[in-house]
């Protein structure tokens, strides 16, 4: 496919003149938990969504082009969550800053402020029975003044832990929570590691993104990939 090669090449050169990944090169990994509560309302049709529990994450926020920090830049939030579905096992989600609305979620929307808006999945998962866009909507504590633009998460977190809902909804939906996200703490660690978020590798039944454009999402980070690689580097 001739997109794919493209996608493939244009990131593992963007990626080998950066040594660091092509999208998203810079970020801050932070610690915290994810709690799904069963609600009242209608069931998800999938397990992890329709019990209840709470599990550590790990969360890397970055900004997508790795500009300058006083420029708005398309933010990313990728969230892993440890035990999901039972001892060892991992669950990806993978956000990126953009409108709540019908056609906005699908969009990344480039903010200087990391707390302004809510993140989403931009494509579909399959939840259950349906296609539905996930998303992160900021939490505001009701006594927190922020007057002051913080583009960057450790900032937030100085002053307070950084939580999030955690929705769904389809076209036809209205946005519907199913957990609730807390950021506690930024964890240190060496600038040239990364934590690698798949979120075709680590899904659970009934709650997966649909296919719709992985080969294209699969050529550009085997791209960015080998472009990080010294073998590559060298040649």
């Amino acid at each position: 496919m001739i997109i794919s090669r493209v996608a493939h090449g244009l990131a593992r050169r963007l990626a080998r003149w950066r040594s660091a990944p092509a999208l998203h090169p810079h970020g801050v990994l932070c610690t915290g938990t994810l709690t799904v509560t069963a609600g009242a309302g209608a069931r998800w049709g999938v397990p992890w969504l329709d019990g209840s529990g709470s599990y550590p994450v790990t969360v890397r926020w970055s900004r997508a082009l790795g500009l300058p920090r006083g420029l708005p830049d398309g933010l990313g939030l990728a969230v892993r969550v440890e035990g999901a579905d039972g001892p060892g096992s991992a669950l990806d989600l993978l956000f990126t800053s953009s409108r709540p609305g019908r056609f906005g979620r699908h969009l990344p929307l480039p903010r200087s402020d990391a707390l302004k808006g809510p993140y989403s999945t931009l494509l579909s998962y399959r939840v259950g029975d349906r296609e539905r866009v996930l998303a992160a909507f900021p939490v505001h504590e009701p006594d927190a003044r922020r007057e002051d633009v913080r583009p960057t998460p450790w900032q937030e977190l100085a002053h307070r832990p950084v939580r999030f809902a955690l929705r769904a909804a389809a076209p036809d939906e209205p946005w519907r929570t199913f957990a609730t996200l807390s950021l506690e703490a930024v964890r240190p660690a060496p600038a040239s590691r990364t934590v690698s978020y798949d979120p075709y590798a680590h899904n659970l039944p009934r709650l997966h993104p649909t296919e719709r454009l992985r080969r294209l999402r699969d050529a550009a980070y085997t791209g960015s990939r080998h472009g990080r690689t010294a073998d590559d580097r060298d040649k």
